[in-house]
């Protein structure tokens, strides 16, 4: 018996070597996804639209705003009254001009005068950016808005200037931007941020641009997220912008400076590529991440919308006998 003690350890030892299982050779080492998709997944795609509302506003400092006994008011220079111009919203026309002195006529050296115009945007906004440091963002992006502009009305002397239209209803304006932010707030699944947009515009044909001095467009934005899972976002987005233009009048070497900043309410979702792949096997049930020989594949059952933990799942995080009918039974099963 005591010999049998003796010589089973030594057996066991194998002269000192370790004779346990070597489980590598049961379980291959995964292998996730390659150095693209991985850059890809840090990519967050956003697209949004909403409502916006702006005012076109512009003052006439040193021009006198004549109008005649029938149709829209004419601008003319005090030193050349001879010379009249319509359309300076846009594209700036000249006209004859003949002041009959009954008409009404007032120089803005003596009295504030301008134009304002109430308008709406129909947005469409699409961005990307990449997030790091689990609350700071930078990216980009580029929109189109359809803008409807509605009839200018003096500032003042409103009973004895009339309104004026431009030449057209509305316009299709293109925006381009950079964007930075930050995320300052978190309740369970909700996440406010404040954002950061530096860019430019076009306001599209019917402006002269070769006319056309434009600003900086300067935004800032405050999404509130709410988080339906790792990869898919919805929010809503209150926005305001500041930016104008200026229209220069060669003839006169003088311009004319447009006003337009805007508020908007944008509604709109985001989505985050996933690292992993889809299980490509259409029978795979799986919940979590997992591997077909050595390649790593993520759940094909996961909705976007749906939270879920990558280690167990959550598509049914009540079981059955928890459910309905079963929840006044001493004994679901």
């Amino acid at each position: 018996m005591l010999l049998a003690l003796t010589i089973s350890p030594l057996w066991a030892q194998k002269d000192g070597k370790d004779v346990s299982i070597p489980l590598d050779h049961f379980y291959v080492e995964r292998q996730g996804s390659g150095i693209f998709r991985k850059m890809l997944s840090k990519l967050t795609f956003g697209l949004s639209t909403g409502y916006g509302s702006a005012a076109f506003r512009h003052q006439l400092d040193g021009w006198v705003v004549y109008q005649p006994s029938a149709g829209a008011p004419l601008l003319y220079n005090p030193a050349n009254p001879s010379q009249g111009y319509t359309n300076w919203f846009n594209r700036i026309a000249t006209a004859p001009l003949s002041v009959n002195p009954s008409d009404f006529q007032v120089n803005s050296d003596t009295a504030k005068v301008g134009f304002r115009s109430k308008s709406f945007q129909l947005p469409l906004r699409a961005t990307v950016h990449v997030e790091f440091a689990g609350r700071y963002r930078i990216g980009g992006g580029y929109a189109l808005e359809y803008t409807r502009v509605g009839e200018f009305r003096p500032l003042t002397y409103t009973n004895d200037i009339q309104p004026f239209s431009p030449d057209f209803s509305g316009f299709l304006m293109k925006k381009y931007f950079v964007s930075a932010g930050v995320s300052f707030y978190r309740y369970d699944n909700y996440l406010f941020s404040a954002e950061l947009n530096i860019g430019g515009f076009s306001l599209g044909n019917k402006f002269d641009k070769a006319a056309m001095d434009k600003s900086l467009l300067i935004g800032l934005g405050f999404p509130v997220e709410r988080e339906l899972s790792e990869y898919f976002r919805i929010f809503i987005r209150p926005s305001y912008e500041f930016r104008n233009f200026t229209l220069n009048i060669p003839e006169e070497s003088r311009s004319i400076r447009h006003r337009f900043n805007a508020f908007y309410l944008n509604i709109g979702a985001t989505y985050r590529i996933p690292e992993l792949p889809r299980c490509f096997e259409p029978k795979c049930r799986a919940q979590v991440n997992h591997a077909h020989g050595n390649r790593e594949y993520r759940s094909r059952v996961h909705p976007i919308w749906k939270k879920q933990n990558p280690h167990y799942g959550e598509n049914y995080p009540t079981l059955i006998r928890y459910k309905g009918k079963n929840r006044r039974k001493l004994n679901p099963y």
